[in-house]
């Protein structure tokens, strides 16, 4: 076998994104997946193994673990400070528990937490660093942070808190940066983006190539690749979500150590058939999940089956049945209930408040707002109107029982819209709920202001935490049915 030459340098960058307080092990065909024990424990094992590594995360650290929400992000810090990334990049749901708990929280981190694009709005100041630059092997690795434009939506109110958001200001800030921080002793550059796979194509297509951008790495749309996606010569990638994997980048500088010479990219499964558990890790995890058990291994109700919510874009069992007990539990006419509220793929058929907080662990107000018939069918339109005409990520909602729709495959476009098997009355008003996110950016979400729909009524908040009125009702009900309706008629 041929010697490297020794002035060749090497870099091994292992990446996560979305974990979302993925950190317990599952158990798929007696092997055990995920966990954060066995992903230290692999990376622990490659920093033993390789020259020069380093280990990136793409955002979203927060969220979707009983663990992650019972202690607001303490825990999640102090689990992610034994995992040892080299930089972090802030996610949307980073600012869940709000701006000033997370730069609370950032204080907690041992590691960097970077963003170029979160800043007050009185003076331009940026909240985070904007860059990292690890030395390492005898090389400089630049980090540059990119956030989605979701974060403002959450931070709004929060009035002296501001982003750039749109992907032409990112890339011009990212330029600003090269500009002034991009030596010719920097050997590599990478953008540590959470916008979306689909953003960070369109910001690649953006950038300078005298800038000198080598790799994007990506998260928030959990998109799992095989292979690289390439634009403009910059490779982008994502992990897909949780712990059940991590991206790794092998690359080999030329003999000068200026260039990547040499750049391979995999996807590596956590399991327990090459990746060894940390111990520590596992003692200061099993802290506190004995400490939360008692509190949320509490029994709430039994479903008559496994019902379940594959996808976000989609209309899903649990969407529905979610939908129908906020409606009825509230006294509305209609709930719109954001899908991307609920966090896992399925759930039942025992349901105790472990598996409950998982599926779904926000804790929004629900406001409910009076809208005509015609600006009903206009928010409706706007929810589907043609991709092309959009900026930024669609949501998407789960109707209640009662409003049914009909949508243009092929055109993106609303063709119909029922309630309770009649055409909508244009001059009908209709009691809708939203949640508190959603309600706060109504405009961006829906087309209608909040100003808009005071003239009609004025909007109340008819509860104060949404997944109060889910736990309550449910613990009143035994063999929960699912709702086997169909609200929305998809036509090609």
């Amino acid at each position: 076998m041929l010697k490297k030459p020794e002035s060749r340098k090497t870099l091994t960058l292992l990446h996560s994104n979305d974990m979302h307080g993925d950190f317990l092990p599952e158990k798929l065909d007696d092997r055990l997946i995920g966990g954060v024990s066995r992903l230290s424990g692999y990376i622990r094992r490659v920093r033993a193994q390789e020259k020069s590594v380093l280990y990136a995360i793409a955002g979203d650290m927060f969220r979707g673990s009983v663990i992650d929400s019972e202690y607001r992000g303490i825990s999640t810090i102090e689990i992610m400070n034994m995992l040892t990334p080299d930089v972090v990049t802030v996610g949307n749901h980073e600012v869940d528990y709000g701006i000033g708990h997370l730069l609370f929280l950032e204080k907690c981190a041992r590691f960097p937490i970077i963003n170029a694009n979160l800043y007050l709005t009185t003076n331009q100041i940026r909240l985070f660093r904007s860059h990292y630059i690890a030395e390492i092997g005898g090389l400089r690795v630049m980090f540059i942070g990119v956030l989605t434009e979701e974060v403002l939506a959450q931070a709004r109110q929060e009035h002296l808190i501001g982003a750039f958001v749109d992907v032409k200001e990112a890339a011009a800030e990212i330029g600003k940066i090269c500009n002034a921080h991009r030596t010719e002793d920097v050997d590599l550059t990478v953008l540590l983006t959470h916008i979306g796979f689909e953003e960070d194509c369109r910001l690649a297509s953006l950038l300078d190539p005298d800038w000198h951008i080598d790799l994007i790495i990506g998260g928030h749309s959990h998109t799992h690749l095989t292979k690289p996606h390439v634009v403009a010569g910059i490779p982008i990638v994502q992990a897909a979500c949780g712990t059940d994997q991590i991206g790794r980048f092998d690359l080999e500088f030329d003999e000068n150590g200026l260039i990547p010479e040499s750049i391979r990219w995999t996807i590596v499964p956590i399991d327990d058939s090459h990746c060894p558990r940390d111990c520590a890790l596992e003692e200061v995890l099993d802290r506190y999940r004995l400490e939360t058990e008692a509190k949320y291994d509490r029994y709430i109700t039994r479903f008559a089956d496994t019902y379940t919510h594959p996808s976000r874009n989609e209309e899903t069992q649990l969407g529905k049945l979610f939908a129908d007990v906020l409606r009825d539990s509230l006294g509305l006419d209609i709930m719109l209930l954001a899908s991307g509220s609920l966090r896992q793929p399925q759930l039942g058929p025992l349901v105790d408040r472990r598996a409950l907080t998982q599926m779904f662990p926000f804790h929004d107000p629900i406001h409910r707002i009076s809208v005509t018939g015609a600006q009903l069918k206009n928010m409706l339109a706007y929810l589907y109107r043609p991709e092309d005409s959009i900026q930024g990520r669609r949501e998407h909602y789960q109707l209640s029982s009662g409003l049914h729709v009909t949508i243009s495959a092929s055109r993106g476009t609303l063709l119909s819209a029922e309630y309770h098997g009649a055409p909508i009355d244009d001059n009908a008003y209709f009691r809708v709920g939203l949640q508190g996110f959603h309600y706060q950016n109504m405009e961006a979400f829906f087309g209608i202001t909040e100003d808009e729909v005071s003239r009609n009524a004025p909007t109340r908040i008819v509860a104060t935490d949404c997944m109060d009125v889910l736990e309550e009702n449910l613990s009143r009900k035994e063999l929960v049915t699912c709702p086997t309706d169909t609200r929305y008629n998809i036509v090609s």
